[in-house]
């Protein structure tokens, strides 16, 4: 079921972000900012809407109150009442007031946030049972709670990644990691077709920098996506032991080179991270995880409302603020990761997401020592605030790159 959730914030850029959240989740989610100058919703209005999201201070007013006056409605949705920070007596007093639930904006996370809304939304009906794509069993249990799926020796878990586990596998002699639905039958549609698109969008690609599928379907009714497995890991496990500043350019050369691959397909990566970039055992790198991927050409509209996953420590300003992305929301991504390959700490930092998402869009580019000022510009135009001022395509920074860096070390790790 697609919500109609009302917000009722006197902060714009918060009441945009939470807007940002919920279509994310929801694409078709109706979703109306109250204008707080009104007063509390009225009946009528409030019937229109499956979940409110109230915030405790507006303006001169006292949401406690609003909670109050608009509870009284015959058809009042469950409310989610916020607050700046965490306060255990203003909670109380909240779902005494009549709220659903409690959420501190400090410590709010999408999933803290989305789950939030589902169970208000369970508690009127609206979602007895997940949305299914098919109905799938959860998976049978062999050995140490490992999953069996046909034709796939599997030997241990390697990760969890939201609804999917990743293990490695033995498939006709050769190591695997195999990428299985946890729980597939309570997977929401979105969900699930998110993951079969992954499939899509990578199985033929055939790019040294881009992970290599191969296989994935339905087998005994588990989804899967066999892929190539990679036994030195991330570079996120690797940030510890420093990078020297070569090694963090070629890199990003990779990474471009890859950016460079999919672009021209009109296929945008919209989750670049070091943990999503492999380390193959020739220290070549490969970009993984294109489940939140985009062709660029399947929206017609330029509102894109795009992800946000707890760590948007290397979102661009547009996406991290709902706005149209392009490639050249990816190509801020790797600025924000070479910053951190360079430097060894992320270029911003803060108490809560929404508030690092707020840097990216709002605080000056950040810096690197004195004793690097001869990458600054590269991380300069790649972190442009405004899109138009960076590289406008992954091959124009891949000049750049090379341009700037005399790259003395061609292995990355």
């Amino acid at each position: 079921m697609t919500p109609a959730v009302l917000i009722i914030d006197d902060h714009e850029e918060f009441r945009e972000l939470l807007a940002h959240h919920i279509g994310a989740e929801w694409p078709r989610a109706r979703i109306v900012h109250h204008d707080v100058s009104a007063g509390p919703a009225a009946a009528q209005l409030l019937e229109e809407f499956d979940v409110v999201l109230l915030d405790y201070r507006l303006g001169e007013d006292n949401g406690l109150d609003w909670l109050g006056q608009m509870r009284t409605a015959p058809d009042c949705p469950p409310v989610i009442f916020l607050t700046a920070s965490g306060d255990e007596m203003l909670a109380v007093r909240a779902i005494k007031a009549g709220a659903h639930d409690y959420l501190p904006k400090s410590r709010m996370t999408n999933a803290l946030l989305i789950n939030s809304i589902r169970d208000a939304m369970r508690s009127r009906n609206l979602f007895s049972q997940p949305a299914k794509t098919q109905q799938l069993p959860q998976l049978q249990a062999v050995g140490a709670n490992l999953p069996e799926v046909r034709g796939y020796h599997i030997t241990k878990l390697i990760s969890e990644r939201g609804p999917s586990s990743i293990y490695l596998a033995q498939h006709e002699g050769m190591e695997v990691a195999l990428k299985v639905l946890r729980n597939a039958d309570e997977i929401a549609t979105d969900k699930l077709e998110r993951f079969l698109h992954e499939c899509d969008v990578i199985a033929d690609m055939q790019h040294p920098n881009i992970v290599r599928i191969y296989d994935h379907g339905v087998a005994d009714e588990v989804v899967y996506l066999a892929m190539e497995y990679f036994p030195r890991g991330d570079l996120k496990a690797w940030l510890a032991r420093g990078f020297s500043a070569p090694l963090a350019i070629e890199c990003t050369r990779q990474i471009a080179t890859a950016l460079s691959a999919i672009h021209a397909l009109g296929i945008l990566h919209r989750d670049l991270k070091p943990a999503n970039v492999m380390v193959r055992e020739d220290h070549s790198v490969a970009l993984i995880d294109f489940g939140h991927a985009k062709q660029m050409w399947l929206e017609a509209a330029l509102t894109d409302p795009g992800e946000i996953f707890g760590t948007p420590y290397y979102m661009s300003p547009e996406q991290g603020q709902g706005r149209a992305t392009d490639h050249r929301s990816d190509i801020y991504s790797v600025g924000a990761m070479l910053f951190e390959l360079l430097t060894g700490r992320k270029p911003y930092t803060a108490t809560s997401p929404m508030a690092v998402l707020y840097k990216h869009g709002h605080a000056a580019v950040p810096e690197l020592p004195p004793t690097l000022a001869a990458y600054q510009p590269l991380i300069s135009r790649m972190m442009a605030k405004d899109p138009a001022d960076r590289f406008q395509n992954a091959r124009e920074l891949l000049l750049k790159l090379d341009a700037t860096a005399k790259i003395t070390d061609t292995s990355v790790v």
